[in-house]
């Protein structure tokens, strides 16, 4: 697993994760607050899952110094500069794929199955974001039904990373076939508007 993927998810996931105090009102604290449980609520979560302690940003202090670096410089930015919603929306496709894919193959270093792999995988995905959206009072991303193919596209990509992993456990570029997947499909879900379909229940007559 490469410490450098980690901290690229964890930077993008704070840059959403300020971006998201978009409109709320929130001082500098607040902001900061969302980054961090956005950049480290889902690992958390999957490293207690494993058993795994100290937590992952515990063991490594540069996790949360480069989410609050990162964090404190999109605060500064996003006061002088109105970034568009999409900005949030690209910002947050890139985290998810990074971190499904962090999650599933530590999981699998874990001696985990495949199944659980993919389980904790998209846990590790979008448990920040859901965090996130909690403490802002909003319904979480991951429920949202025109947020389009959220946690549909990291079980697609956490599946195919695993079923790689299986056929050619020593390919390094199933990592990145996993997150170009998760990638792939929420980024055509935003452009193309593609998403499941909504449960509607018939009313009886």
């Amino acid at each position: 697993m490469l410490i450098w993927i980690e901290y690229i998810a964890v930077a993008v996931c704070a840059i959403s994760g300020v971006l998201a105090a978009t409109g709320k009102r929130l001082d500098l604290f607040g902001a900061l607050v969302l980054a961090l449980v956005t950049a480290v609520g889902g690992g958390t979560i999957r490293d207690l899952c494993l058993g795994i302690t100290p937590v992952f940003w515990i063991q490594n202090n540069d996790v949360v110094i480069i989410a609050t670096v990162t964090a404190l410089i999109t605060f500064v930015v996003a006061r002088f500069w109105k970034m568009p919603h999409r900005v949030l929306l690209v910002a947050d496709a890139f985290g998810l794929a990074l971190f499904t894919i962090l999650g599933v193959e530590k999981s699998l270093l874990h001696e985990t199955s495949g199944f659980i792999a993919v389980i904790l995988g998209i846990v590790t995905g979008v448990a920040g974001g859901l965090l996130r959206d909690v403490l802002r009072r909003e319904i979480p991303m991951v429920f949202q039904p025109e947020i389009y193919l959220y946690a549909t596209a990291a079980f697609a990509g956490a599946t195919v990373y695993v079923l790689l992993h299986l056929v050619f456990p020593e390919a390094w570029v199933a990592r990145y076939i996993g997150m170009a997947v998760i990638l792939a499909l929420r980024l055509a879900a935003i452009i193309w508007k593609i998403r499941l379909p909504v449960f509607e229940a018939r009313n009886n007559p």
